[in-house]
């Protein structure tokens, strides 16, 4: 079974910085995208930032000029990351990784909890 393992949420005071982190077991050519979402409280899932195999990257307009999506691989192990400026406290949300494989599948991450207050 695939395992997704992030790391990098806390509280952190409005402006402040975070950086996500969300690595899988895989080779890169295995997959096609990998992708940040966040549920807030009463509120759907909504999709944050993505990025594919050939390094396109999106994000929502929420949260374009603030947060930045890289991806950094090595052999057999691929870490996505998501930077975090300028933070607001309408962007605390539980933050979820989520990888798209070649093949269609997707898998996610346990979740990581991000605070903005002061």
């Amino acid at each position: 079974q695939v395992q997704l393992v992030e790391s990098g949420g806390g509280l952190v005071q409005p402006g402040g910085s975070l950086r996500l982190s969300c690595a899988v077991s895989a080779s890169v050519f295995s997959i096609y995208a990998m992708r940040w979402y966040r549920q807030a409280p009463g509120k759907q899932r909504e999709l944050v930032a993505r990025i594919t195999r050939d390094a396109d990257t999106f994000y929502a307009d929420s949260v374009k000029g603030r947060f930045t999506i890289s991806r950094e691989n090595a052999k057999n192990r691929v870490t996505v990351y998501l930077q975090m400026n300028s933070l607001k406290p309408e962007d605390t949300a539980d933050y979820y990784c989520n990888v798209v494989w070649g093949y269609g599948r997707d898998d996610w991450g346990q979740g990581t909890q991000v605070t903005v207050s002061s």
